[in-house]
């Protein structure tokens, strides 16, 4: 079975020949390509165009990528989104992450770099290179509270969370339920306020509680 993409991007060319590449994966599979974000809002409407991943272009007209992500977040929490974009503003990636984006890639990436941001979105569940997550680093430098206590179980769970472990295998390795890992998960995001993974990720490297 091959994982669905949808590719979105207001530049038509340039959508197809992502299209193009991706079909050419053997682990994926291009469901259709939209303009904007509006136009992939009204087709999710039938079951049948809901998608594994959504490779997603920031600025679009009617509906942009960070408007989109959020509505995905919060209506198709199943779908994965991995940003693809020119922009490379520290800013308007951190907007894309916060709003659910899995992963933000830049559109000058090569066919073997997009092909494997593509599998850990789908795999690991997220994807962060090396210059975005320095980016982010910085910009966060300033943004986390000094006074968060991290409770010693939290702590374990944010390093394991930090590989590629699935949170299943995570309540495996710390001998508790997947139900409890949910609660670790939800109370480590509202402590540190993240929204996903990723953004746990980048938390852990800059604070040294996780050494990649």
């Amino acid at each position: 079975m091959k994982y669905s993409v949808v590719v979105v991007d207001d530049h038509i060319l340039l959508s197809q020949a992502i299209g193009g590449l991706v079909d050419a994966f053997e682990q994926f599979t291009v469901l259709y390509t939209c303009k904007h974000g509006q136009e992939l809002l009204d087709k999710l409407k039938n079951p049948k165009n809901i998608p594994d991943v959504v490779l997603m272009d920031v600025n679009m007209p009617i509906l942009n990528g960070i408007e989109t992500t959020e509505n995905l977040h919060e209506n198709y929490p199943q779908i994965r989104v991995l940003a693809l974009s020119i922009e490379e503003d520290e800013t308007v990636i951190l907007k894309m992450l916060r709003a659910g984006a899995k992963g933000y890639l830049m559109k000058d990436a090569k066919k073997g770099e997009l092909q494997k941001a593509l599998l850990e979105v789908m795999e690991k569940g997220f994807h962060h290179t090396n210059t975005v997550t320095k980016v982010l680093v910085e910009s966060l430098s300033n943004k986390e509270s000094p006074q968060t206590v991290l409770k010693e179980r939290e702590l374990e769970f944010i390093k394991h969370a930090c590989t590629e472990m699935t949170y299943k295998e995570i309540a495996d390795v710390m001998f508790l339920s997947p139900k409890t890992i949910e609660g670790y998960r939800n109370a480590v995001f509202e402590k540190l306020n993240l929204r996903n993974r990723t953004g746990l990720v980048i938390y852990a490297i800059k604070n040294k509680i996780f050494v990649p």
